[in-house]
């Protein structure tokens, strides 16, 4: 599923948006040409996605942008986590959705080989490259068709911390993994162990390894694990396996130790360290964290919660790990050629700029006004996104098929678990991990 389980003002979009976004609407790479103001009346376009809440909220004024300049009718649908099985049941009931938002590379690689989805017309390919960074769209891409894009992204190297905590601890922001665990030792000895780990939650620990292993075994051999084409039983990922583990094991750093780890979800993990009644001076996971400590617990970024860059661990350099959520267009929807045309919309900066004024949003597309984010801690985290360009390298787990990657209860993700609950052993849970990509890779 989608690792955005976040908490998240509306932008003006201007006159402009029009001719950038709507110039054409066609499926399959064809454009029609110029469209003119309210040429989609009549039509409606059905976009499915897992938002919810405030995400799902924020998304339909982009939506409503998009209609008050086409005359087109939207409807947003929640898919639950599993988007496939979803998409699946609506495509053989004859009701598929126009567009959907796709949360995971596996996904978007497993509906083009089914044959489910139209590439990219023309224009919103061309409005793409113009603002995003050839690693978006390679993400995008299957078999050398460009099929999704990229809208909505996460930042998920970043490591969030009460300033409070910090303060009365005496100390700043570490600039190395080292320094990290240093900190974090200092503040437990000041009466506060130092993260906040969402052990319930399988997804968060594929986290943690995929930053530590970018770092310490470098982009070239990510994507070779990423794809399977270097098994889990190499002493890359035994190592990384060691590193994550010196943490694990180490009940100064994890608050609960690993039990309660175990049994705390990732909602819980943000409260621990920026509720009412602290448990932990930091937690890592994405930029959403940041919505979370806003909305849920009144917190002011940048003051009250501030973030600093996952650090780099030994003599690597600092990872940059992410996620994202991918608009394709279904060969089945009934009314394709105004979903090609949402699109060509969500192509453009304006669309995003939407969403980034209401909050809990960043965009890969480096035209985005830096502007139109409502704080400084945004701001700055989407600068870090789009600077790493294509340094950024995918959430590995979503790369992965989804019953090695994605499963709850099953796969990587009960695997880490299995290693927080007793990290003794790196070259087994390793073996293991092997045996499970073996399986789930078909190889």
């Amino acid at each position: 599923m989608s690792r955005n389980i976040t908490a998240r003002r509306t932008a003006a979009a201007g006159s402009a948006v029009l001719a950038l976004a709507l110039g054409a609407s066609a499926c399959g790479g064809e454009a029609t040409g110029p469209a003119s103001a309210k040429e989609l009346s009549g039509q409606t376009v059905t976009v499915a996605g897992v938002w919810t809440g405030s995400e799902q909220k924020n998304f339909q004024k982009v939506l409503d942008a998009f209609s008050e300049k086409t005359g087109a009718k939207t409807t947003f649908v929640p898919t639950g986590d599993n988007v496939s099985t979803y998409v699946g049941s609506k495509i053989e009931g004859g009701n598929a959705p126009e567009v959907v938002m796709v949360p995971q590379v596996g996904v978007l690689q497993q509906f083009a080989k089914e044959g489910w989805l139209s590439p990219l017309s023309k224009k919103a390919d061309a409005t793409a490259g113009a603002g995003l960074a050839p690693v978006w769209k390679n993400y995008g891409t299957v078999d050398g068709t460009y099929y999704g894009l990229y809208f909505k992204a996460a930042h998920k190297s970043t490591v969030w911390y009460s300033p409070a905590a910090f303060e009365q601890a005496g100390v700043g922001e570490p600039k190395t993994y080292e320094d990290m665990l240093k900190t974090g030792r200092t503040l437990a000895d000041s009466g506060l162990p130092a993260f906040s780990v969402a052990g319930e939650d399988g997804w968060t620990l594929t986290d943690w390894f995929e930053n530590i292993y970018l770092s310490q075994a470098g982009p070239e051999n990510y994507d070779k694990l990423a794809a399977h084409k270097l098994p889990w039983t190499d002493p890359t990922v035994v190592k990384a396996l060691t590193t994550l583990g010196d943490l694990f094991k180490d009940k100064q750093l994890v608050a609960g130790g690993a039990n309660g780890a175990l049994r705390t979800a990732f909602p819980t993990s943000v409260e621990q360290v920026f509720g009412p009644e602290p448990k932990a001076g930091m937690v890592y996971e994405g930029d959403f964290v940041g919505g979370i400590a806003k909305d849920e617990f009144g917190k002011k970024l940048g003051e009250d919660a501030k973030f600093y860059p996952f650090p780099p661990v030994g003599s690597g350099t600092a990872p940059v790990v992410s996620g994202g959520d991918a608009a394709v267009v279904l060969k089945d929807g009934k009314n394709r050629k105004a979903g090609m045309a949402l699109l060509e919309f969500l192509a453009t900066p304006e669309a995003a700029e939407i969403w980034a004024g209401a909050g809990g949003f960043l965009s890969p597309n480096k035209n985005v006004k830096l502007s139109a984010y409502s704080d400084d801690t945004t701001r700055a985290t989407a600068e870090s996104l789009v600077k790493a360009g294509d340094s950024v390298r995918f959430d590995m787990s979503d790369q992965a098929p989804a019953a090695f990657g994605g499963t709850k209860g099953a796969g990587e993700w009960k695997l880490l678990q299995d290693f927080l609950r007793n990290p003794s052993n790196p070259k087994a849970t390793a073996a293991k991990l092997e045996a499970a990509a073996a399986k789930a890779y078909g190889n």
